[in-house]
């Protein structure tokens, strides 16, 4: 019942910072983000105490270990692959386009007779 509460102070916070952003809008822009960070960041520390805020975190730290053991491409690779992508895109474009206009010299001009003026 209590990670209720805080979620629900937590989720206050973070409304009370969207209001004070739109309440001060004839304030400075800075008094206007620093409502809405401050807000924001009230209600993620109230959120931080709870229950799944901390299993969020530990989410997190697993999340950002996965990440550490992914094999990123290099730059050539990179730059391979889109070159092969937009290469690919391109073929299949101009392989559309003459599709169609086959299609449509055989429907509007043999099957049904519409000659284009």
């Amino acid at each position: 019942m209590a990670d209720k509460i805080k979620i629900v102070v937590a989720l206050a916070f973070v409304a009370a910072g969207f209001a004070g952003f739109y309440y001060l809008v004839e304030s400075a822009t800075i008094y206007r983000l620093g409502a809405l960070l401050g807000g924001i960041v009230a209600g993620c520390v109230v959120a931080w105490f709870t229950q799944p805020g901390k299993e969020f975190f530990v989410f997190a730290q697993d999340s950002w270990g996965e990440v550490k053991k992914v094999v990123w491409p290099t730059r050539d690779e990179t730059l391979r692959m889109t070159a092969l992508v937009f290469g690919f895109v391109l073929v299949m474009a101009v392989f559309l386009w003459v599709t169609d206009k086959s299609l449509e010299v055989v429907l509007y001009d043999w099957v049904l007779g519409w000659k284009k003026a």
